[in-house]
């Protein structure tokens, strides 16, 4: 039996591409060989990123936050929205009590602004994802302070003294008037840079499907920035001749699965990387 390398360990399979599981920075090239041995246990696609925080751009890169400046390094305007939030919300870690009780009618409410619509979970799956939720995920709630009901949450994994703001979901309307982003920013970003003194918070990779407007609210709002990287993607053989063909098409593709994977390409194409 093939022994696995340190590097392929690190990895596992989400719809069907081979992703990293540690901190971006972290992450290491992987060899040819490595990611034919990954591609030979399933999947098609390995995703793998390298030379994190590069002082040049490149065409991929994660989002990220290193330091905190309180009030002071936000706009008037975004301190006057933190200040709502907190006068309207109560914003705290919570545990997954709440969760499983209120969480499911946030996570339906939070689809309906998104303009590439993605599969929904059922309330009995995204009920067994938060039941199954190992330690190092943290709840973070904002709370009606007039009828004590969950209205946005975030969950964040924190690992390798890193927190990954893994998903944030709030209720459309309340999103205007109560302002619960801009609090749940500020409170963790305190709680995780200047409290828990991580490296870094990070809301993850540039997205593929650009399906959201978070990271560019991140980085105007709140002073994230980009961490430039290297991205290396390798296909079973099938796939790569197949991407070949559709490339020069990609701007004509209907279909957002497909699209995905060829403006992944088109990155990876364009990140002058050796």
């Amino acid at each position: 039996m093939e022994k696995e390398s340190n590097s392929q360990m690190d990895f596992h399979l989400y719809k069907g591409t081979w992703v990293n599981t540690k901190a971006p920075h972290l992450y290491n090239k992987l060899s040819d060989a490595e990611c034919k041995a990954l591609l030979k246990r399933g999947g098609f696609i390995v995703r793998n990123t390298y030379h994190f925080d590069l002082p040049r751009e490149s065409s991929f890169w994660f989002v990220i936050k290193d330091s905190f400046g309180g009030m002071d390094e936000l706009s008037s305007k975004t301190r006057n929205q933190i200040r709502r939030a907190f006068n309207t919300l109560d914003i705290k870690i919570i545990n997954k009590d709440l969760m499983l009780k209120e969480g499911y009618k946030v996570y339906l409410s939070a689809f309906e602004k998104y303009s590439v619509k993605s599969q929904i979970m059922s309330r009995e799956n995204y009920e067994k994802m938060i039941e199954n939720t190992p330690d190092n995920y943290d709840f973070w709630a904002c709370i009606d302070k007039n009828n004590g009901h969950l209205i946005a949450y975030s969950m964040n994994i924190i690992k390798d003294n890193t927190c990954h703001y893994l998903s944030m979901k709030a209720i459309p309307e309340y999103l205007r008037g109560y302002y619960p982003f801009y609090g749940l920013l500020y409170a963790m970003n305190q709680h995780y840079l200047e409290e828990k003194k991580v490296h870094y918070v990070s809301d993850g990779a540039r997205s593929i499907t650009e399906h959201s407007n978070i990271q560019p609210f991140l980085i105007e709002k709140f002073k994230f920035r980009k961490a430039y990287c290297c991205l290396q993607l390798k296909y079973k053989w099938w796939l790569h001749f197949i991407v070949m063909i559709l490339f020069p098409f990609r701007s004509l593709i209907p279909f957002s699965s497909v699209k995905a994977v060829l403006n992944m390409h088109d990155m990876y194409k364009k990140c002058n990387c050796i």
